[in-house]
């Protein structure tokens, strides 16, 4: 069963407790409608009456009485000493709850507070000029995203997963790159699948992390890759999901491919693994701050890497050529 945490109003911390006794708790007047909850899976705190559905509290509030007609110089008079509403009643004793679409200076003003309830935050590739989507709207990691991303991720595991595989290849036996100077006519099965093994792993850990999900590809992209339901994955459900990636590339990319093109932008990995790539801000308190463009990172990321391929593929061009000349 689910177990959740709470605040009170002295803003002490209680927990863990069943979602029966959070009702409870709040029926009785011990929580209020923005008290602030939290159950593991959530990404920060957030007020009571947001995860109502969820914990299936009825929040309506009661109508105000109606005075009667005979009464009315009295009811007049109650009616000036009272508040208005029963909202005004609510935030009269309890904290005042900002919600997520406040502007950006109220959050800045709140976080400056250092609540011990707030969740890190890292506002990187956010641009001043960009528009924000609707909150209820979920922005999915399209193809060219995801394409930037995995040019990164290249660079920023690859290579030291590979040298790591290479030490350990050598220890093992299995002999190393090291060894052969990088010149080694037939590929090294040890060192090859002891590297699949550590990047896979690598990527599970990176996806799996609560504070991450995602490869320092992903996060200098501002995606993310969480459960069709917004919740973070297991680290089991990661290290398969890389190797589910093989299907996607055995069939001639297709499944890659497949991100263009599907409604949630979904590859055929993700649609085996029951997993979503979409904005880091998605499945948050602060939907409001997800992107639709490209973004500035992965523009140039792109623009580097189809250099590179570019480059690459002329100077083997040039040099098939240049073999071709010498064989005449």
């Amino acid at each position: 069963m689910t177990q959740w945490y709470y605040v009170d109003a002295q803003q002490q911390r209680h927990g863990p407790v069943d979602p029966r006794m959070v009702g409870d708790l709040f029926r009785d007047g011990t929580l209020g409608r923005n008290s602030l909850v939290w159950r593991e899976g959530m990404q920060e705190w957030t007020a009571l009456i947001n995860v109502a559905p969820e914990l299936r509290l009825d929040m309506t509030p009661p109508p105000p009485p109606v005075p009667e007609a005979t009464e009315a110089p009295a009811a007049a008079a109650l009616e000036a000493e009272r508040p208005l509403t029963g909202r005004a009643v609510f935030t009269a004793s309890e904290p005042v709850y900002v919600a997520p679409a406040a502007s950006a200076r109220a959050e800045q003003g709140s976080a400056a507070t250092g609540s011990p309830y707030a969740a890190p935050r890292a506002d990187f590739g956010t641009r001043a000029y960009a528009a924000a989507v609707p909150a209820a709207h979920v922005v999915y990691a399209g193809f060219w995203k995801r394409v930037a991303a995995s040019f990164i991720d290249a660079f920023a595991i690859g290579l030291p997963v590979g040298i790591l595989a290479a030490i350990i290849a050598g220890l093992l036996g299995f002999g190393s790159s090291f060894s052969s100077g990088f010149a080694s006519d037939a590929i090294n099965l040890g060192e090859t699948g002891i590297s699949y093994v550590l990047t896979s792993m690598t990527y599970a850990w990176f996806h799996s992390a609560a504070g991450l999900m995602a490869t320092p590809g992903k996060l200098a992209i501002g995606i993310k890759v969480v459960r069709t339901d917004g919740d973070k994955i297991s680290f089991l459900r990661g290290f398969g999901r890389y190797w589910a990636a093989f299907l996607s590339f055995i069939i001639l990319c297709i499944g890659f491919l497949m991100a263009a093109f599907t409604a949630r932008k979904q590859t055929l990995h993700d649609m085996i693994c029951d997993t979503l790539v979409v904005d880091k801000w998605a499945f948050t308190s602060q939907p409001e701050r997800q992107r639709e463009e490209l973004g500035t990172v992965a523009l140039v990321v792109l623009i580097i890497g189809g250099l590179l391929i570019g480059g690459t593929l002329i100077l083997m061009l040039v040099a098939f050529g240049t073999l071709l000349s010498m064989a005449r």
